[in-house]
């Protein structure tokens, strides 16, 4: 049975040694980022995410990682993510959401640091979160019908979302000149002093994703409709942004 790592420090070696057997010099970087950097880090059910940066010849050879990948995805770390240095500086722009998310929670495992110089636009930073939460928001709102009331349907809507919920919030921070915590309960509080929200609910709703609650049908419609008009107040905030 393949081993899950406690700590994602002890697979660096490994992981380092394997894809550059595969790209050999043309590896510019190999960096963690996203819930293994973080103090929420939670062995077996938390993901891996790395990033590899290669020279752009490099992309002929990227078949040779599918075992690589394959090898790894037992031991719960996620195929890479995979981008040459063109492909990032070119789309920080476009999705700058993503780019500042790693750059906030990340750790170097080989090469060039290509995270740390990067800087984002403020005005294509605010279009994608109004658009993430306003597109997330209608999601909720037809997956809120869909449920037709069941708890279990309600849980999983709550705890699947509040991850790219985070996300954004975390993105708003910088927005507003403040350093995002590493934690998700830290920015959901580091929010409330940012903005006028209420962070008991997503707290709570913090509690329904990590299986900590124990909520009954009733009390979680309650939860997921304040959920939602947050979610709502928001979108107006960051509209006049």
């Amino acid at each position: 049975m393949a081993k899950i790592p406690k700590n994602p420090e002890e697979i660096f070696p490994e992981i380092k040694a394997d894809y550059q057997q595969v790209f050999g010099e043309g590896l510019v970087s190999i960096l963690l980022y996203g819930s293994g950097c973080r103090e929420d880090y939670w062995p077996g059910k938390s993901d891996l995410n790395f990033l590899l940066v290669l020279d752009d010849a490099c992309m002929e050879r990227l078949g040779r990682a599918i075992p690589v990948a394959r090898k790894w995805k037992a031991r719960k770390v996620a195929a890479p993510l995979i981008l040459t240095r063109t492909d990032l500086n070119s789309s920080l722009d476009s999705y700058p959401v993503e780019f500042l998310n790693m750059k906030n929670c990340y750790r170097l495992v080989y090469g060039q640091d290509v995270l740390q110089p990067l800087s984002f636009d403020p005005g294509a930073l605010r279009l994608q979160i109004e658009r993430e939460l306003k597109g997330k928001l209608f999601l909720l709102r037809k997956g809120y019908l869909e449920a037709e009331g069941r708890e279990s349907a309600m849980r999983n809507l709550i705890g699947r979302s509040l991850t790219a919920f985070t996300a954004l919030f975390a993105a708003l921070l910088y927005l507003k000149g403040r350093e995002a915590p590493s934690s998700r309960q830290g920015v959901i509080k580091a929010m409330a002093w940012a903005f006028p929200i209420e962070p008991e609910v997503f707290l709570q709703a913090a509690e329904i994703r990590d299986g900590e609650d124990r909520h009954s049908a009733a009390e979680m419609d309650r939860l997921l409709n304040a959920y939602m008009m947050q979610i709502r107040q928001l979108c107006e905030l960051v509209e006049g942004m």
